[in-house]
């Protein structure tokens, strides 16, 4: 097992193709994929053949940057995953000309029966702190829809504020695009940015009150 980071009740460590199963399952929960194409399970020759491969690429890119599974350590159970990857890869933002060339992207997703016990505020309070003191990233942010409270919230309590809030909308983007489930969900919806730099976090580290 590739270990990348643990905390008191969890691992993060590489994706593989044994993880093909554990991907599934988490992409068929209609609710765990709710705000991000609107309930569509991810197909098994999808997860295999497109987004492993993209997800497992970042290993090679960089030590500080990738898609992370996240293990419960008592159950040695595959509950999600969790990422940092530039903000300019994320290419709805690019067509935007939102994505800032030295932001990170925060994102992550969590298997339904995990919610609500503070696993994704756990591990995301980590990956920022190393991400802080152990490599050159200087500015994380995170997108959600508005109304997706739960991943927001995770966002207000690891520290990072309120940004921005964009409506998006058809006339904004080439039909390629458009063809994409994920955008397809976001049109005429409101997304909103979180961040957080390194001076602040290094502030609250040192005045935590």
């Amino acid at each position: 097992m590739n270990i990348f980071l643990k905390t008191n009740r969890l691992i993060l460590r590489n994706l593989t193709q044994d993880d093909v199963d554990n991907l599934v399952m988490l992409d068929s929960d209609p609710e765990v994929m709710r705000f991000i194409n609107g309930g569509i399970a991810t197909t098994r020759q999808a997860i295999a053949n497109e987004f492993l491969p993209y997800a497992t690429g970042y290993y090679n890119k960089s030590e500080n940057l990738g898609f992370w599974a996240i293990v419960e350590q008592q159950s040695q159970e595959f509950i999600g995953w969790i990422f940092l990857r530039p903000e300019v890869d994320f290419k709805l933002l690019q067509q935007l000309n939102l994505a800032e060339p030295d932001a990170v992207e925060l994102g992550y997703r969590l298997r339904q029966q995990s919610w609500n016990q503070g696993y994704t505020t756990e591990v995301a309070q980590a990956l920022i702190s190393k991400s802080f003191t152990e490599s050159k990233i200087n500015k994380i942010v995170a997108w959600a829809l508005t109304e997706n409270k739960a991943s927001t919230r995770v966002m207000q309590k690891v520290g990072l504020k309120l940004q921005q809030a964009y409506f998006v909308t058809a006339d904004m983007l080439p039909q390629s695009l458009l063809e994409n489930s994920l955008v397809q969900n976001l049109l005429d919806r409101q997304l909103v940015k979180y961040q957080l730099d390194r001076a602040t976090w290094n502030s609250k580290q040192s005045d935590p009150a």
